[in-house]
């Protein structure tokens, strides 16, 4: 069975760059995610060039992966080096925001695993840096990103097949498989809690969804209730929003992933709008096709279903890199990035405690 920390797709190589034209670099290799980042930048063009990590094992298994990467002896070895565009990075959270800060201001854009802040002072210092040094603090919302159906969802709302969308409700379970996770997994301090954590994806796509620039927290609670080994685990979290263009969001994250379920988390996703509603099952689709992408549409006509795994790709990556060439804002703007991440944080400053 797979892990969601070891999620990582692979899809169609669709470069929009000439070989050696964006040269990146990895730095940080905690999370599994870091190899999904640098599947998605690859895919699209980019140079993976140099890695470092203080973990020798950490690199020796990246280099497996990518052979092509030469091993950098510090981490200020490839930040003194004036060819690289990007570094990518999925260290520990905590540690996200101040390493952004380094690689902003030797002059490259960076493009961290989520969630991108544990505090709402580091992302008021990255704020604050990326105006400075108009350098690009990019973050990885894989659930959205590097999904399919969740691409495909967003092509359906903005060809009008739903309308006017009203609530986005957002479920992202996970497995927990807690004897495989770094200890650093259970430090709140270190991890930020769940809803500003794997919390984070939920209100990016929401914003994306519905078109809501911001919003209020209405609404959120977290809980451990059942991993009492863990006293600093939050293994269940909610969250209710009301958007700035009068739209709503619920969403709930959690550890409860029973091993009967044929992946890592039944991830769904349902959109309402004025003229139908869409489900997205992103990973499985439950005792009936254990491969993902599902979507499932309702409008004024029918039911439809598309299934859409290897149908329609990861545009954000090559948008991404054009606009890091090119300085632009069309994958994803930095101020959506900034305020998904801080809703996140939001929720989890005042969640109440239930349990």
């Amino acid at each position: 069975m797979s892990a969601g920390m070891t999620y990582a797709p692979t899809g169609k190589p669709a470069p929009v760059v000439a070989p050696g034209e964006f040269p990146i670099a990895a730095i940080g290799l905690d999370h599994g995610h870091i190899y999904g980042q640098c599947n998605g930048l690859v895919e699209a063009g980019a140079t993976l060039q140099w890695v470092y990590d203080s973990d020798p094992a950490k690199v020796a298994d990246f280099v497996k992966t990518y052979p092509q990467v030469q091993v950098a002896r510090s981490e200020q070895e490839i930040l003194q080096r004036n060819d690289i565009r990007l570094v990518t990075s999925a260290a520990i959270p905590s540690e996200r925001c101040a390493l952004g800060l380094r690689v902003m201001q030797h002059g490259k854009d960076y493009f961290t695993d989520k969630c991108p802040f544990t505090t709402l002072e580091q992302l008021a210092a990255a704020r604050q840096a990326t105006a400075q040094t108009t350098q690009k603090y990019m973050v990885y919302f894989s659930e959205r990103l590097h999904v399919e159906s969740a691409v495909y969802a967003g092509q359906l709302i903005a060809d009008g097949a739903i309308g006017r969308v009203l609530q986005v409700i957002g479920l992202g379970p996970h497995q927990l498989r807690a004897q495989h996770r770094p200890s650093w997994f259970f430090n709140k301090a270190q991890y930020g809690g769940i809803l500003c954590d794997i919390g984070s994806h939920q209100v990016e796509q929401y914003l994306f969804y519905s078109g809501a620039t911001g919003g209020t927290v209405q609404a959120s609670s977290v809980a451990n209730h059942a991993h009492p080994d863990y006293p600093e685990l939050e293994d269940f979290g909610d969250c209710t929003i009301i958007g700035d263009n009068g739209t709503s969001n619920y969403f709930r994250v959690d550890w409860f992933t029973p091993d009967g379920l044929g992946t890592w988390g039944d991830g769904r996703t349902i959109i309402l709008g004025t003229k139908g509603y869409i489900e997205l099952r992103k990973y499985i689709d439950v005792a009936r096709d254990q491969s993902g992408d599902h979507v499932y549409l309702v409008d004024q006509s029918k039911e439809h279903h598309f299934a859409v795994h290897g149908t329609v790709g990861y545009p954000f990556f090559g948008a991404f890199i054009r606009d890091c060439l090119n300085r632009t804002e069309l994958a994803m703007t930095q101020t959506h990035a900034f305020r998904a991440a801080e809703l996140a944080l939001q929720a989890q400053a005042q969640a109440v405690r239930i349990g």
